[in-house]
């Protein structure tokens, strides 16, 4: 007669799974081996629930981190802030680069639906301006974001696949704001990341003293970036002197 006995094998969050199995009442076959109960167990719909609870805790509490500290805060302080170990931490993002593009994906679909709404705009001007503040006023809330436009996540991310069609948006409105004879005809693509660098500087700056002050930068480089008076300008970066990879960045 087979007794009941309970799997006592712990969740990667230290939790009782609670998975309830059979074994012989006394002499457990060398047939049976034990990996054989762990995949039973592994594959639970409960075990599969907390798996997924624990990256959406993950992804949440970095996002936060990311936005206090920017993209080279320490992997320890994340884990912490989601509950949950290193070693879970790094089960579900092996690396720095592969957590960046998980908390990055929301990010990156504001971007791309504001360089969206910015195209669609009937006055490309316009909308090249409004975009330019919004992207200004984003960075200005979060520290994360000073990489938003600057960094190329893995081929395969949807954070990348995002960068790239915000980027096709970006370019389609910048031509059509310069056709219309209001942009400047040298302004390019890679301008935007080298404004938000800047930009960047002044939000670090005056934050705590006087944090309205992106405002003032952002409209003195909006009128700079007009067509009208304006003179000759330095050769622009290629991008992949000023896009770079968060496997760059500290593990």
């Amino acid at each position: 007669m087979p007794r009941l006995t309970r799997n006592w094998r712990l969740s990667s969050d230290c939790r009782y799974t609670g998975t309830v199995i059979k074994t012989p009442e006394r002499g457990r076959s060398a047939s049976s081996p034990a990996s054989a109960v762990v995949a039973s167990a592994a594959g639970s719909p409960s075990l599969r629930a907390d798996a997924e609870r624990n990256r959406e805790r993950i992804v949440a509490a970095a996002q936060e981190v990311f936005a206090e500290w920017g993209l080279n805060a320490a992997l320890e302080k994340i884990a912490r802030r989601a509950g949950v170990g290193v070693a879970t931490l790094y089960r579900r993002f092996p690396t720095r680069a592969n957590l960046i593009a998980a908390s990055f994906e929301r990010k990156m679909a504001d971007y791309a639906a504001a360089a969206e709404r910015a195209l669609d705009d009937p006055d490309p001007w316009a909308g090249f301006c409004w975009l330019i503040h919004r992207i200004c006023a984003m960075q200005a809330t979060d520290a994360g974001l000073k990489d938003l436009v600057t960094m190329r996540f893995p081929a395969a991310s949807p954070a990348e696949e995002l960068r790239n069609r915000a980027l096709q948006y970006l370019e389609q409105l910048i031509g059509r704001a310069q056709r219309q004879g209001k942009l400047r005809p040298d302004f390019v693509a890679t301008d935007v990341p080298m404004l938000l660098f800047a930009n960047a500087g002044v939000v670090t700056a005056t934050r705590d003293s006087a944090p309205d002050t992106w405002r003032r930068f952002t409209a003195y480089m909006i009128d700079a970036f007009r067509a009208e008076h304006a003179h000759p300008l330095p050769n622009a970066p290629v991008e992949d002197g000023i896009v770079q990879s968060p496997s760059k960045l500290t593990l």
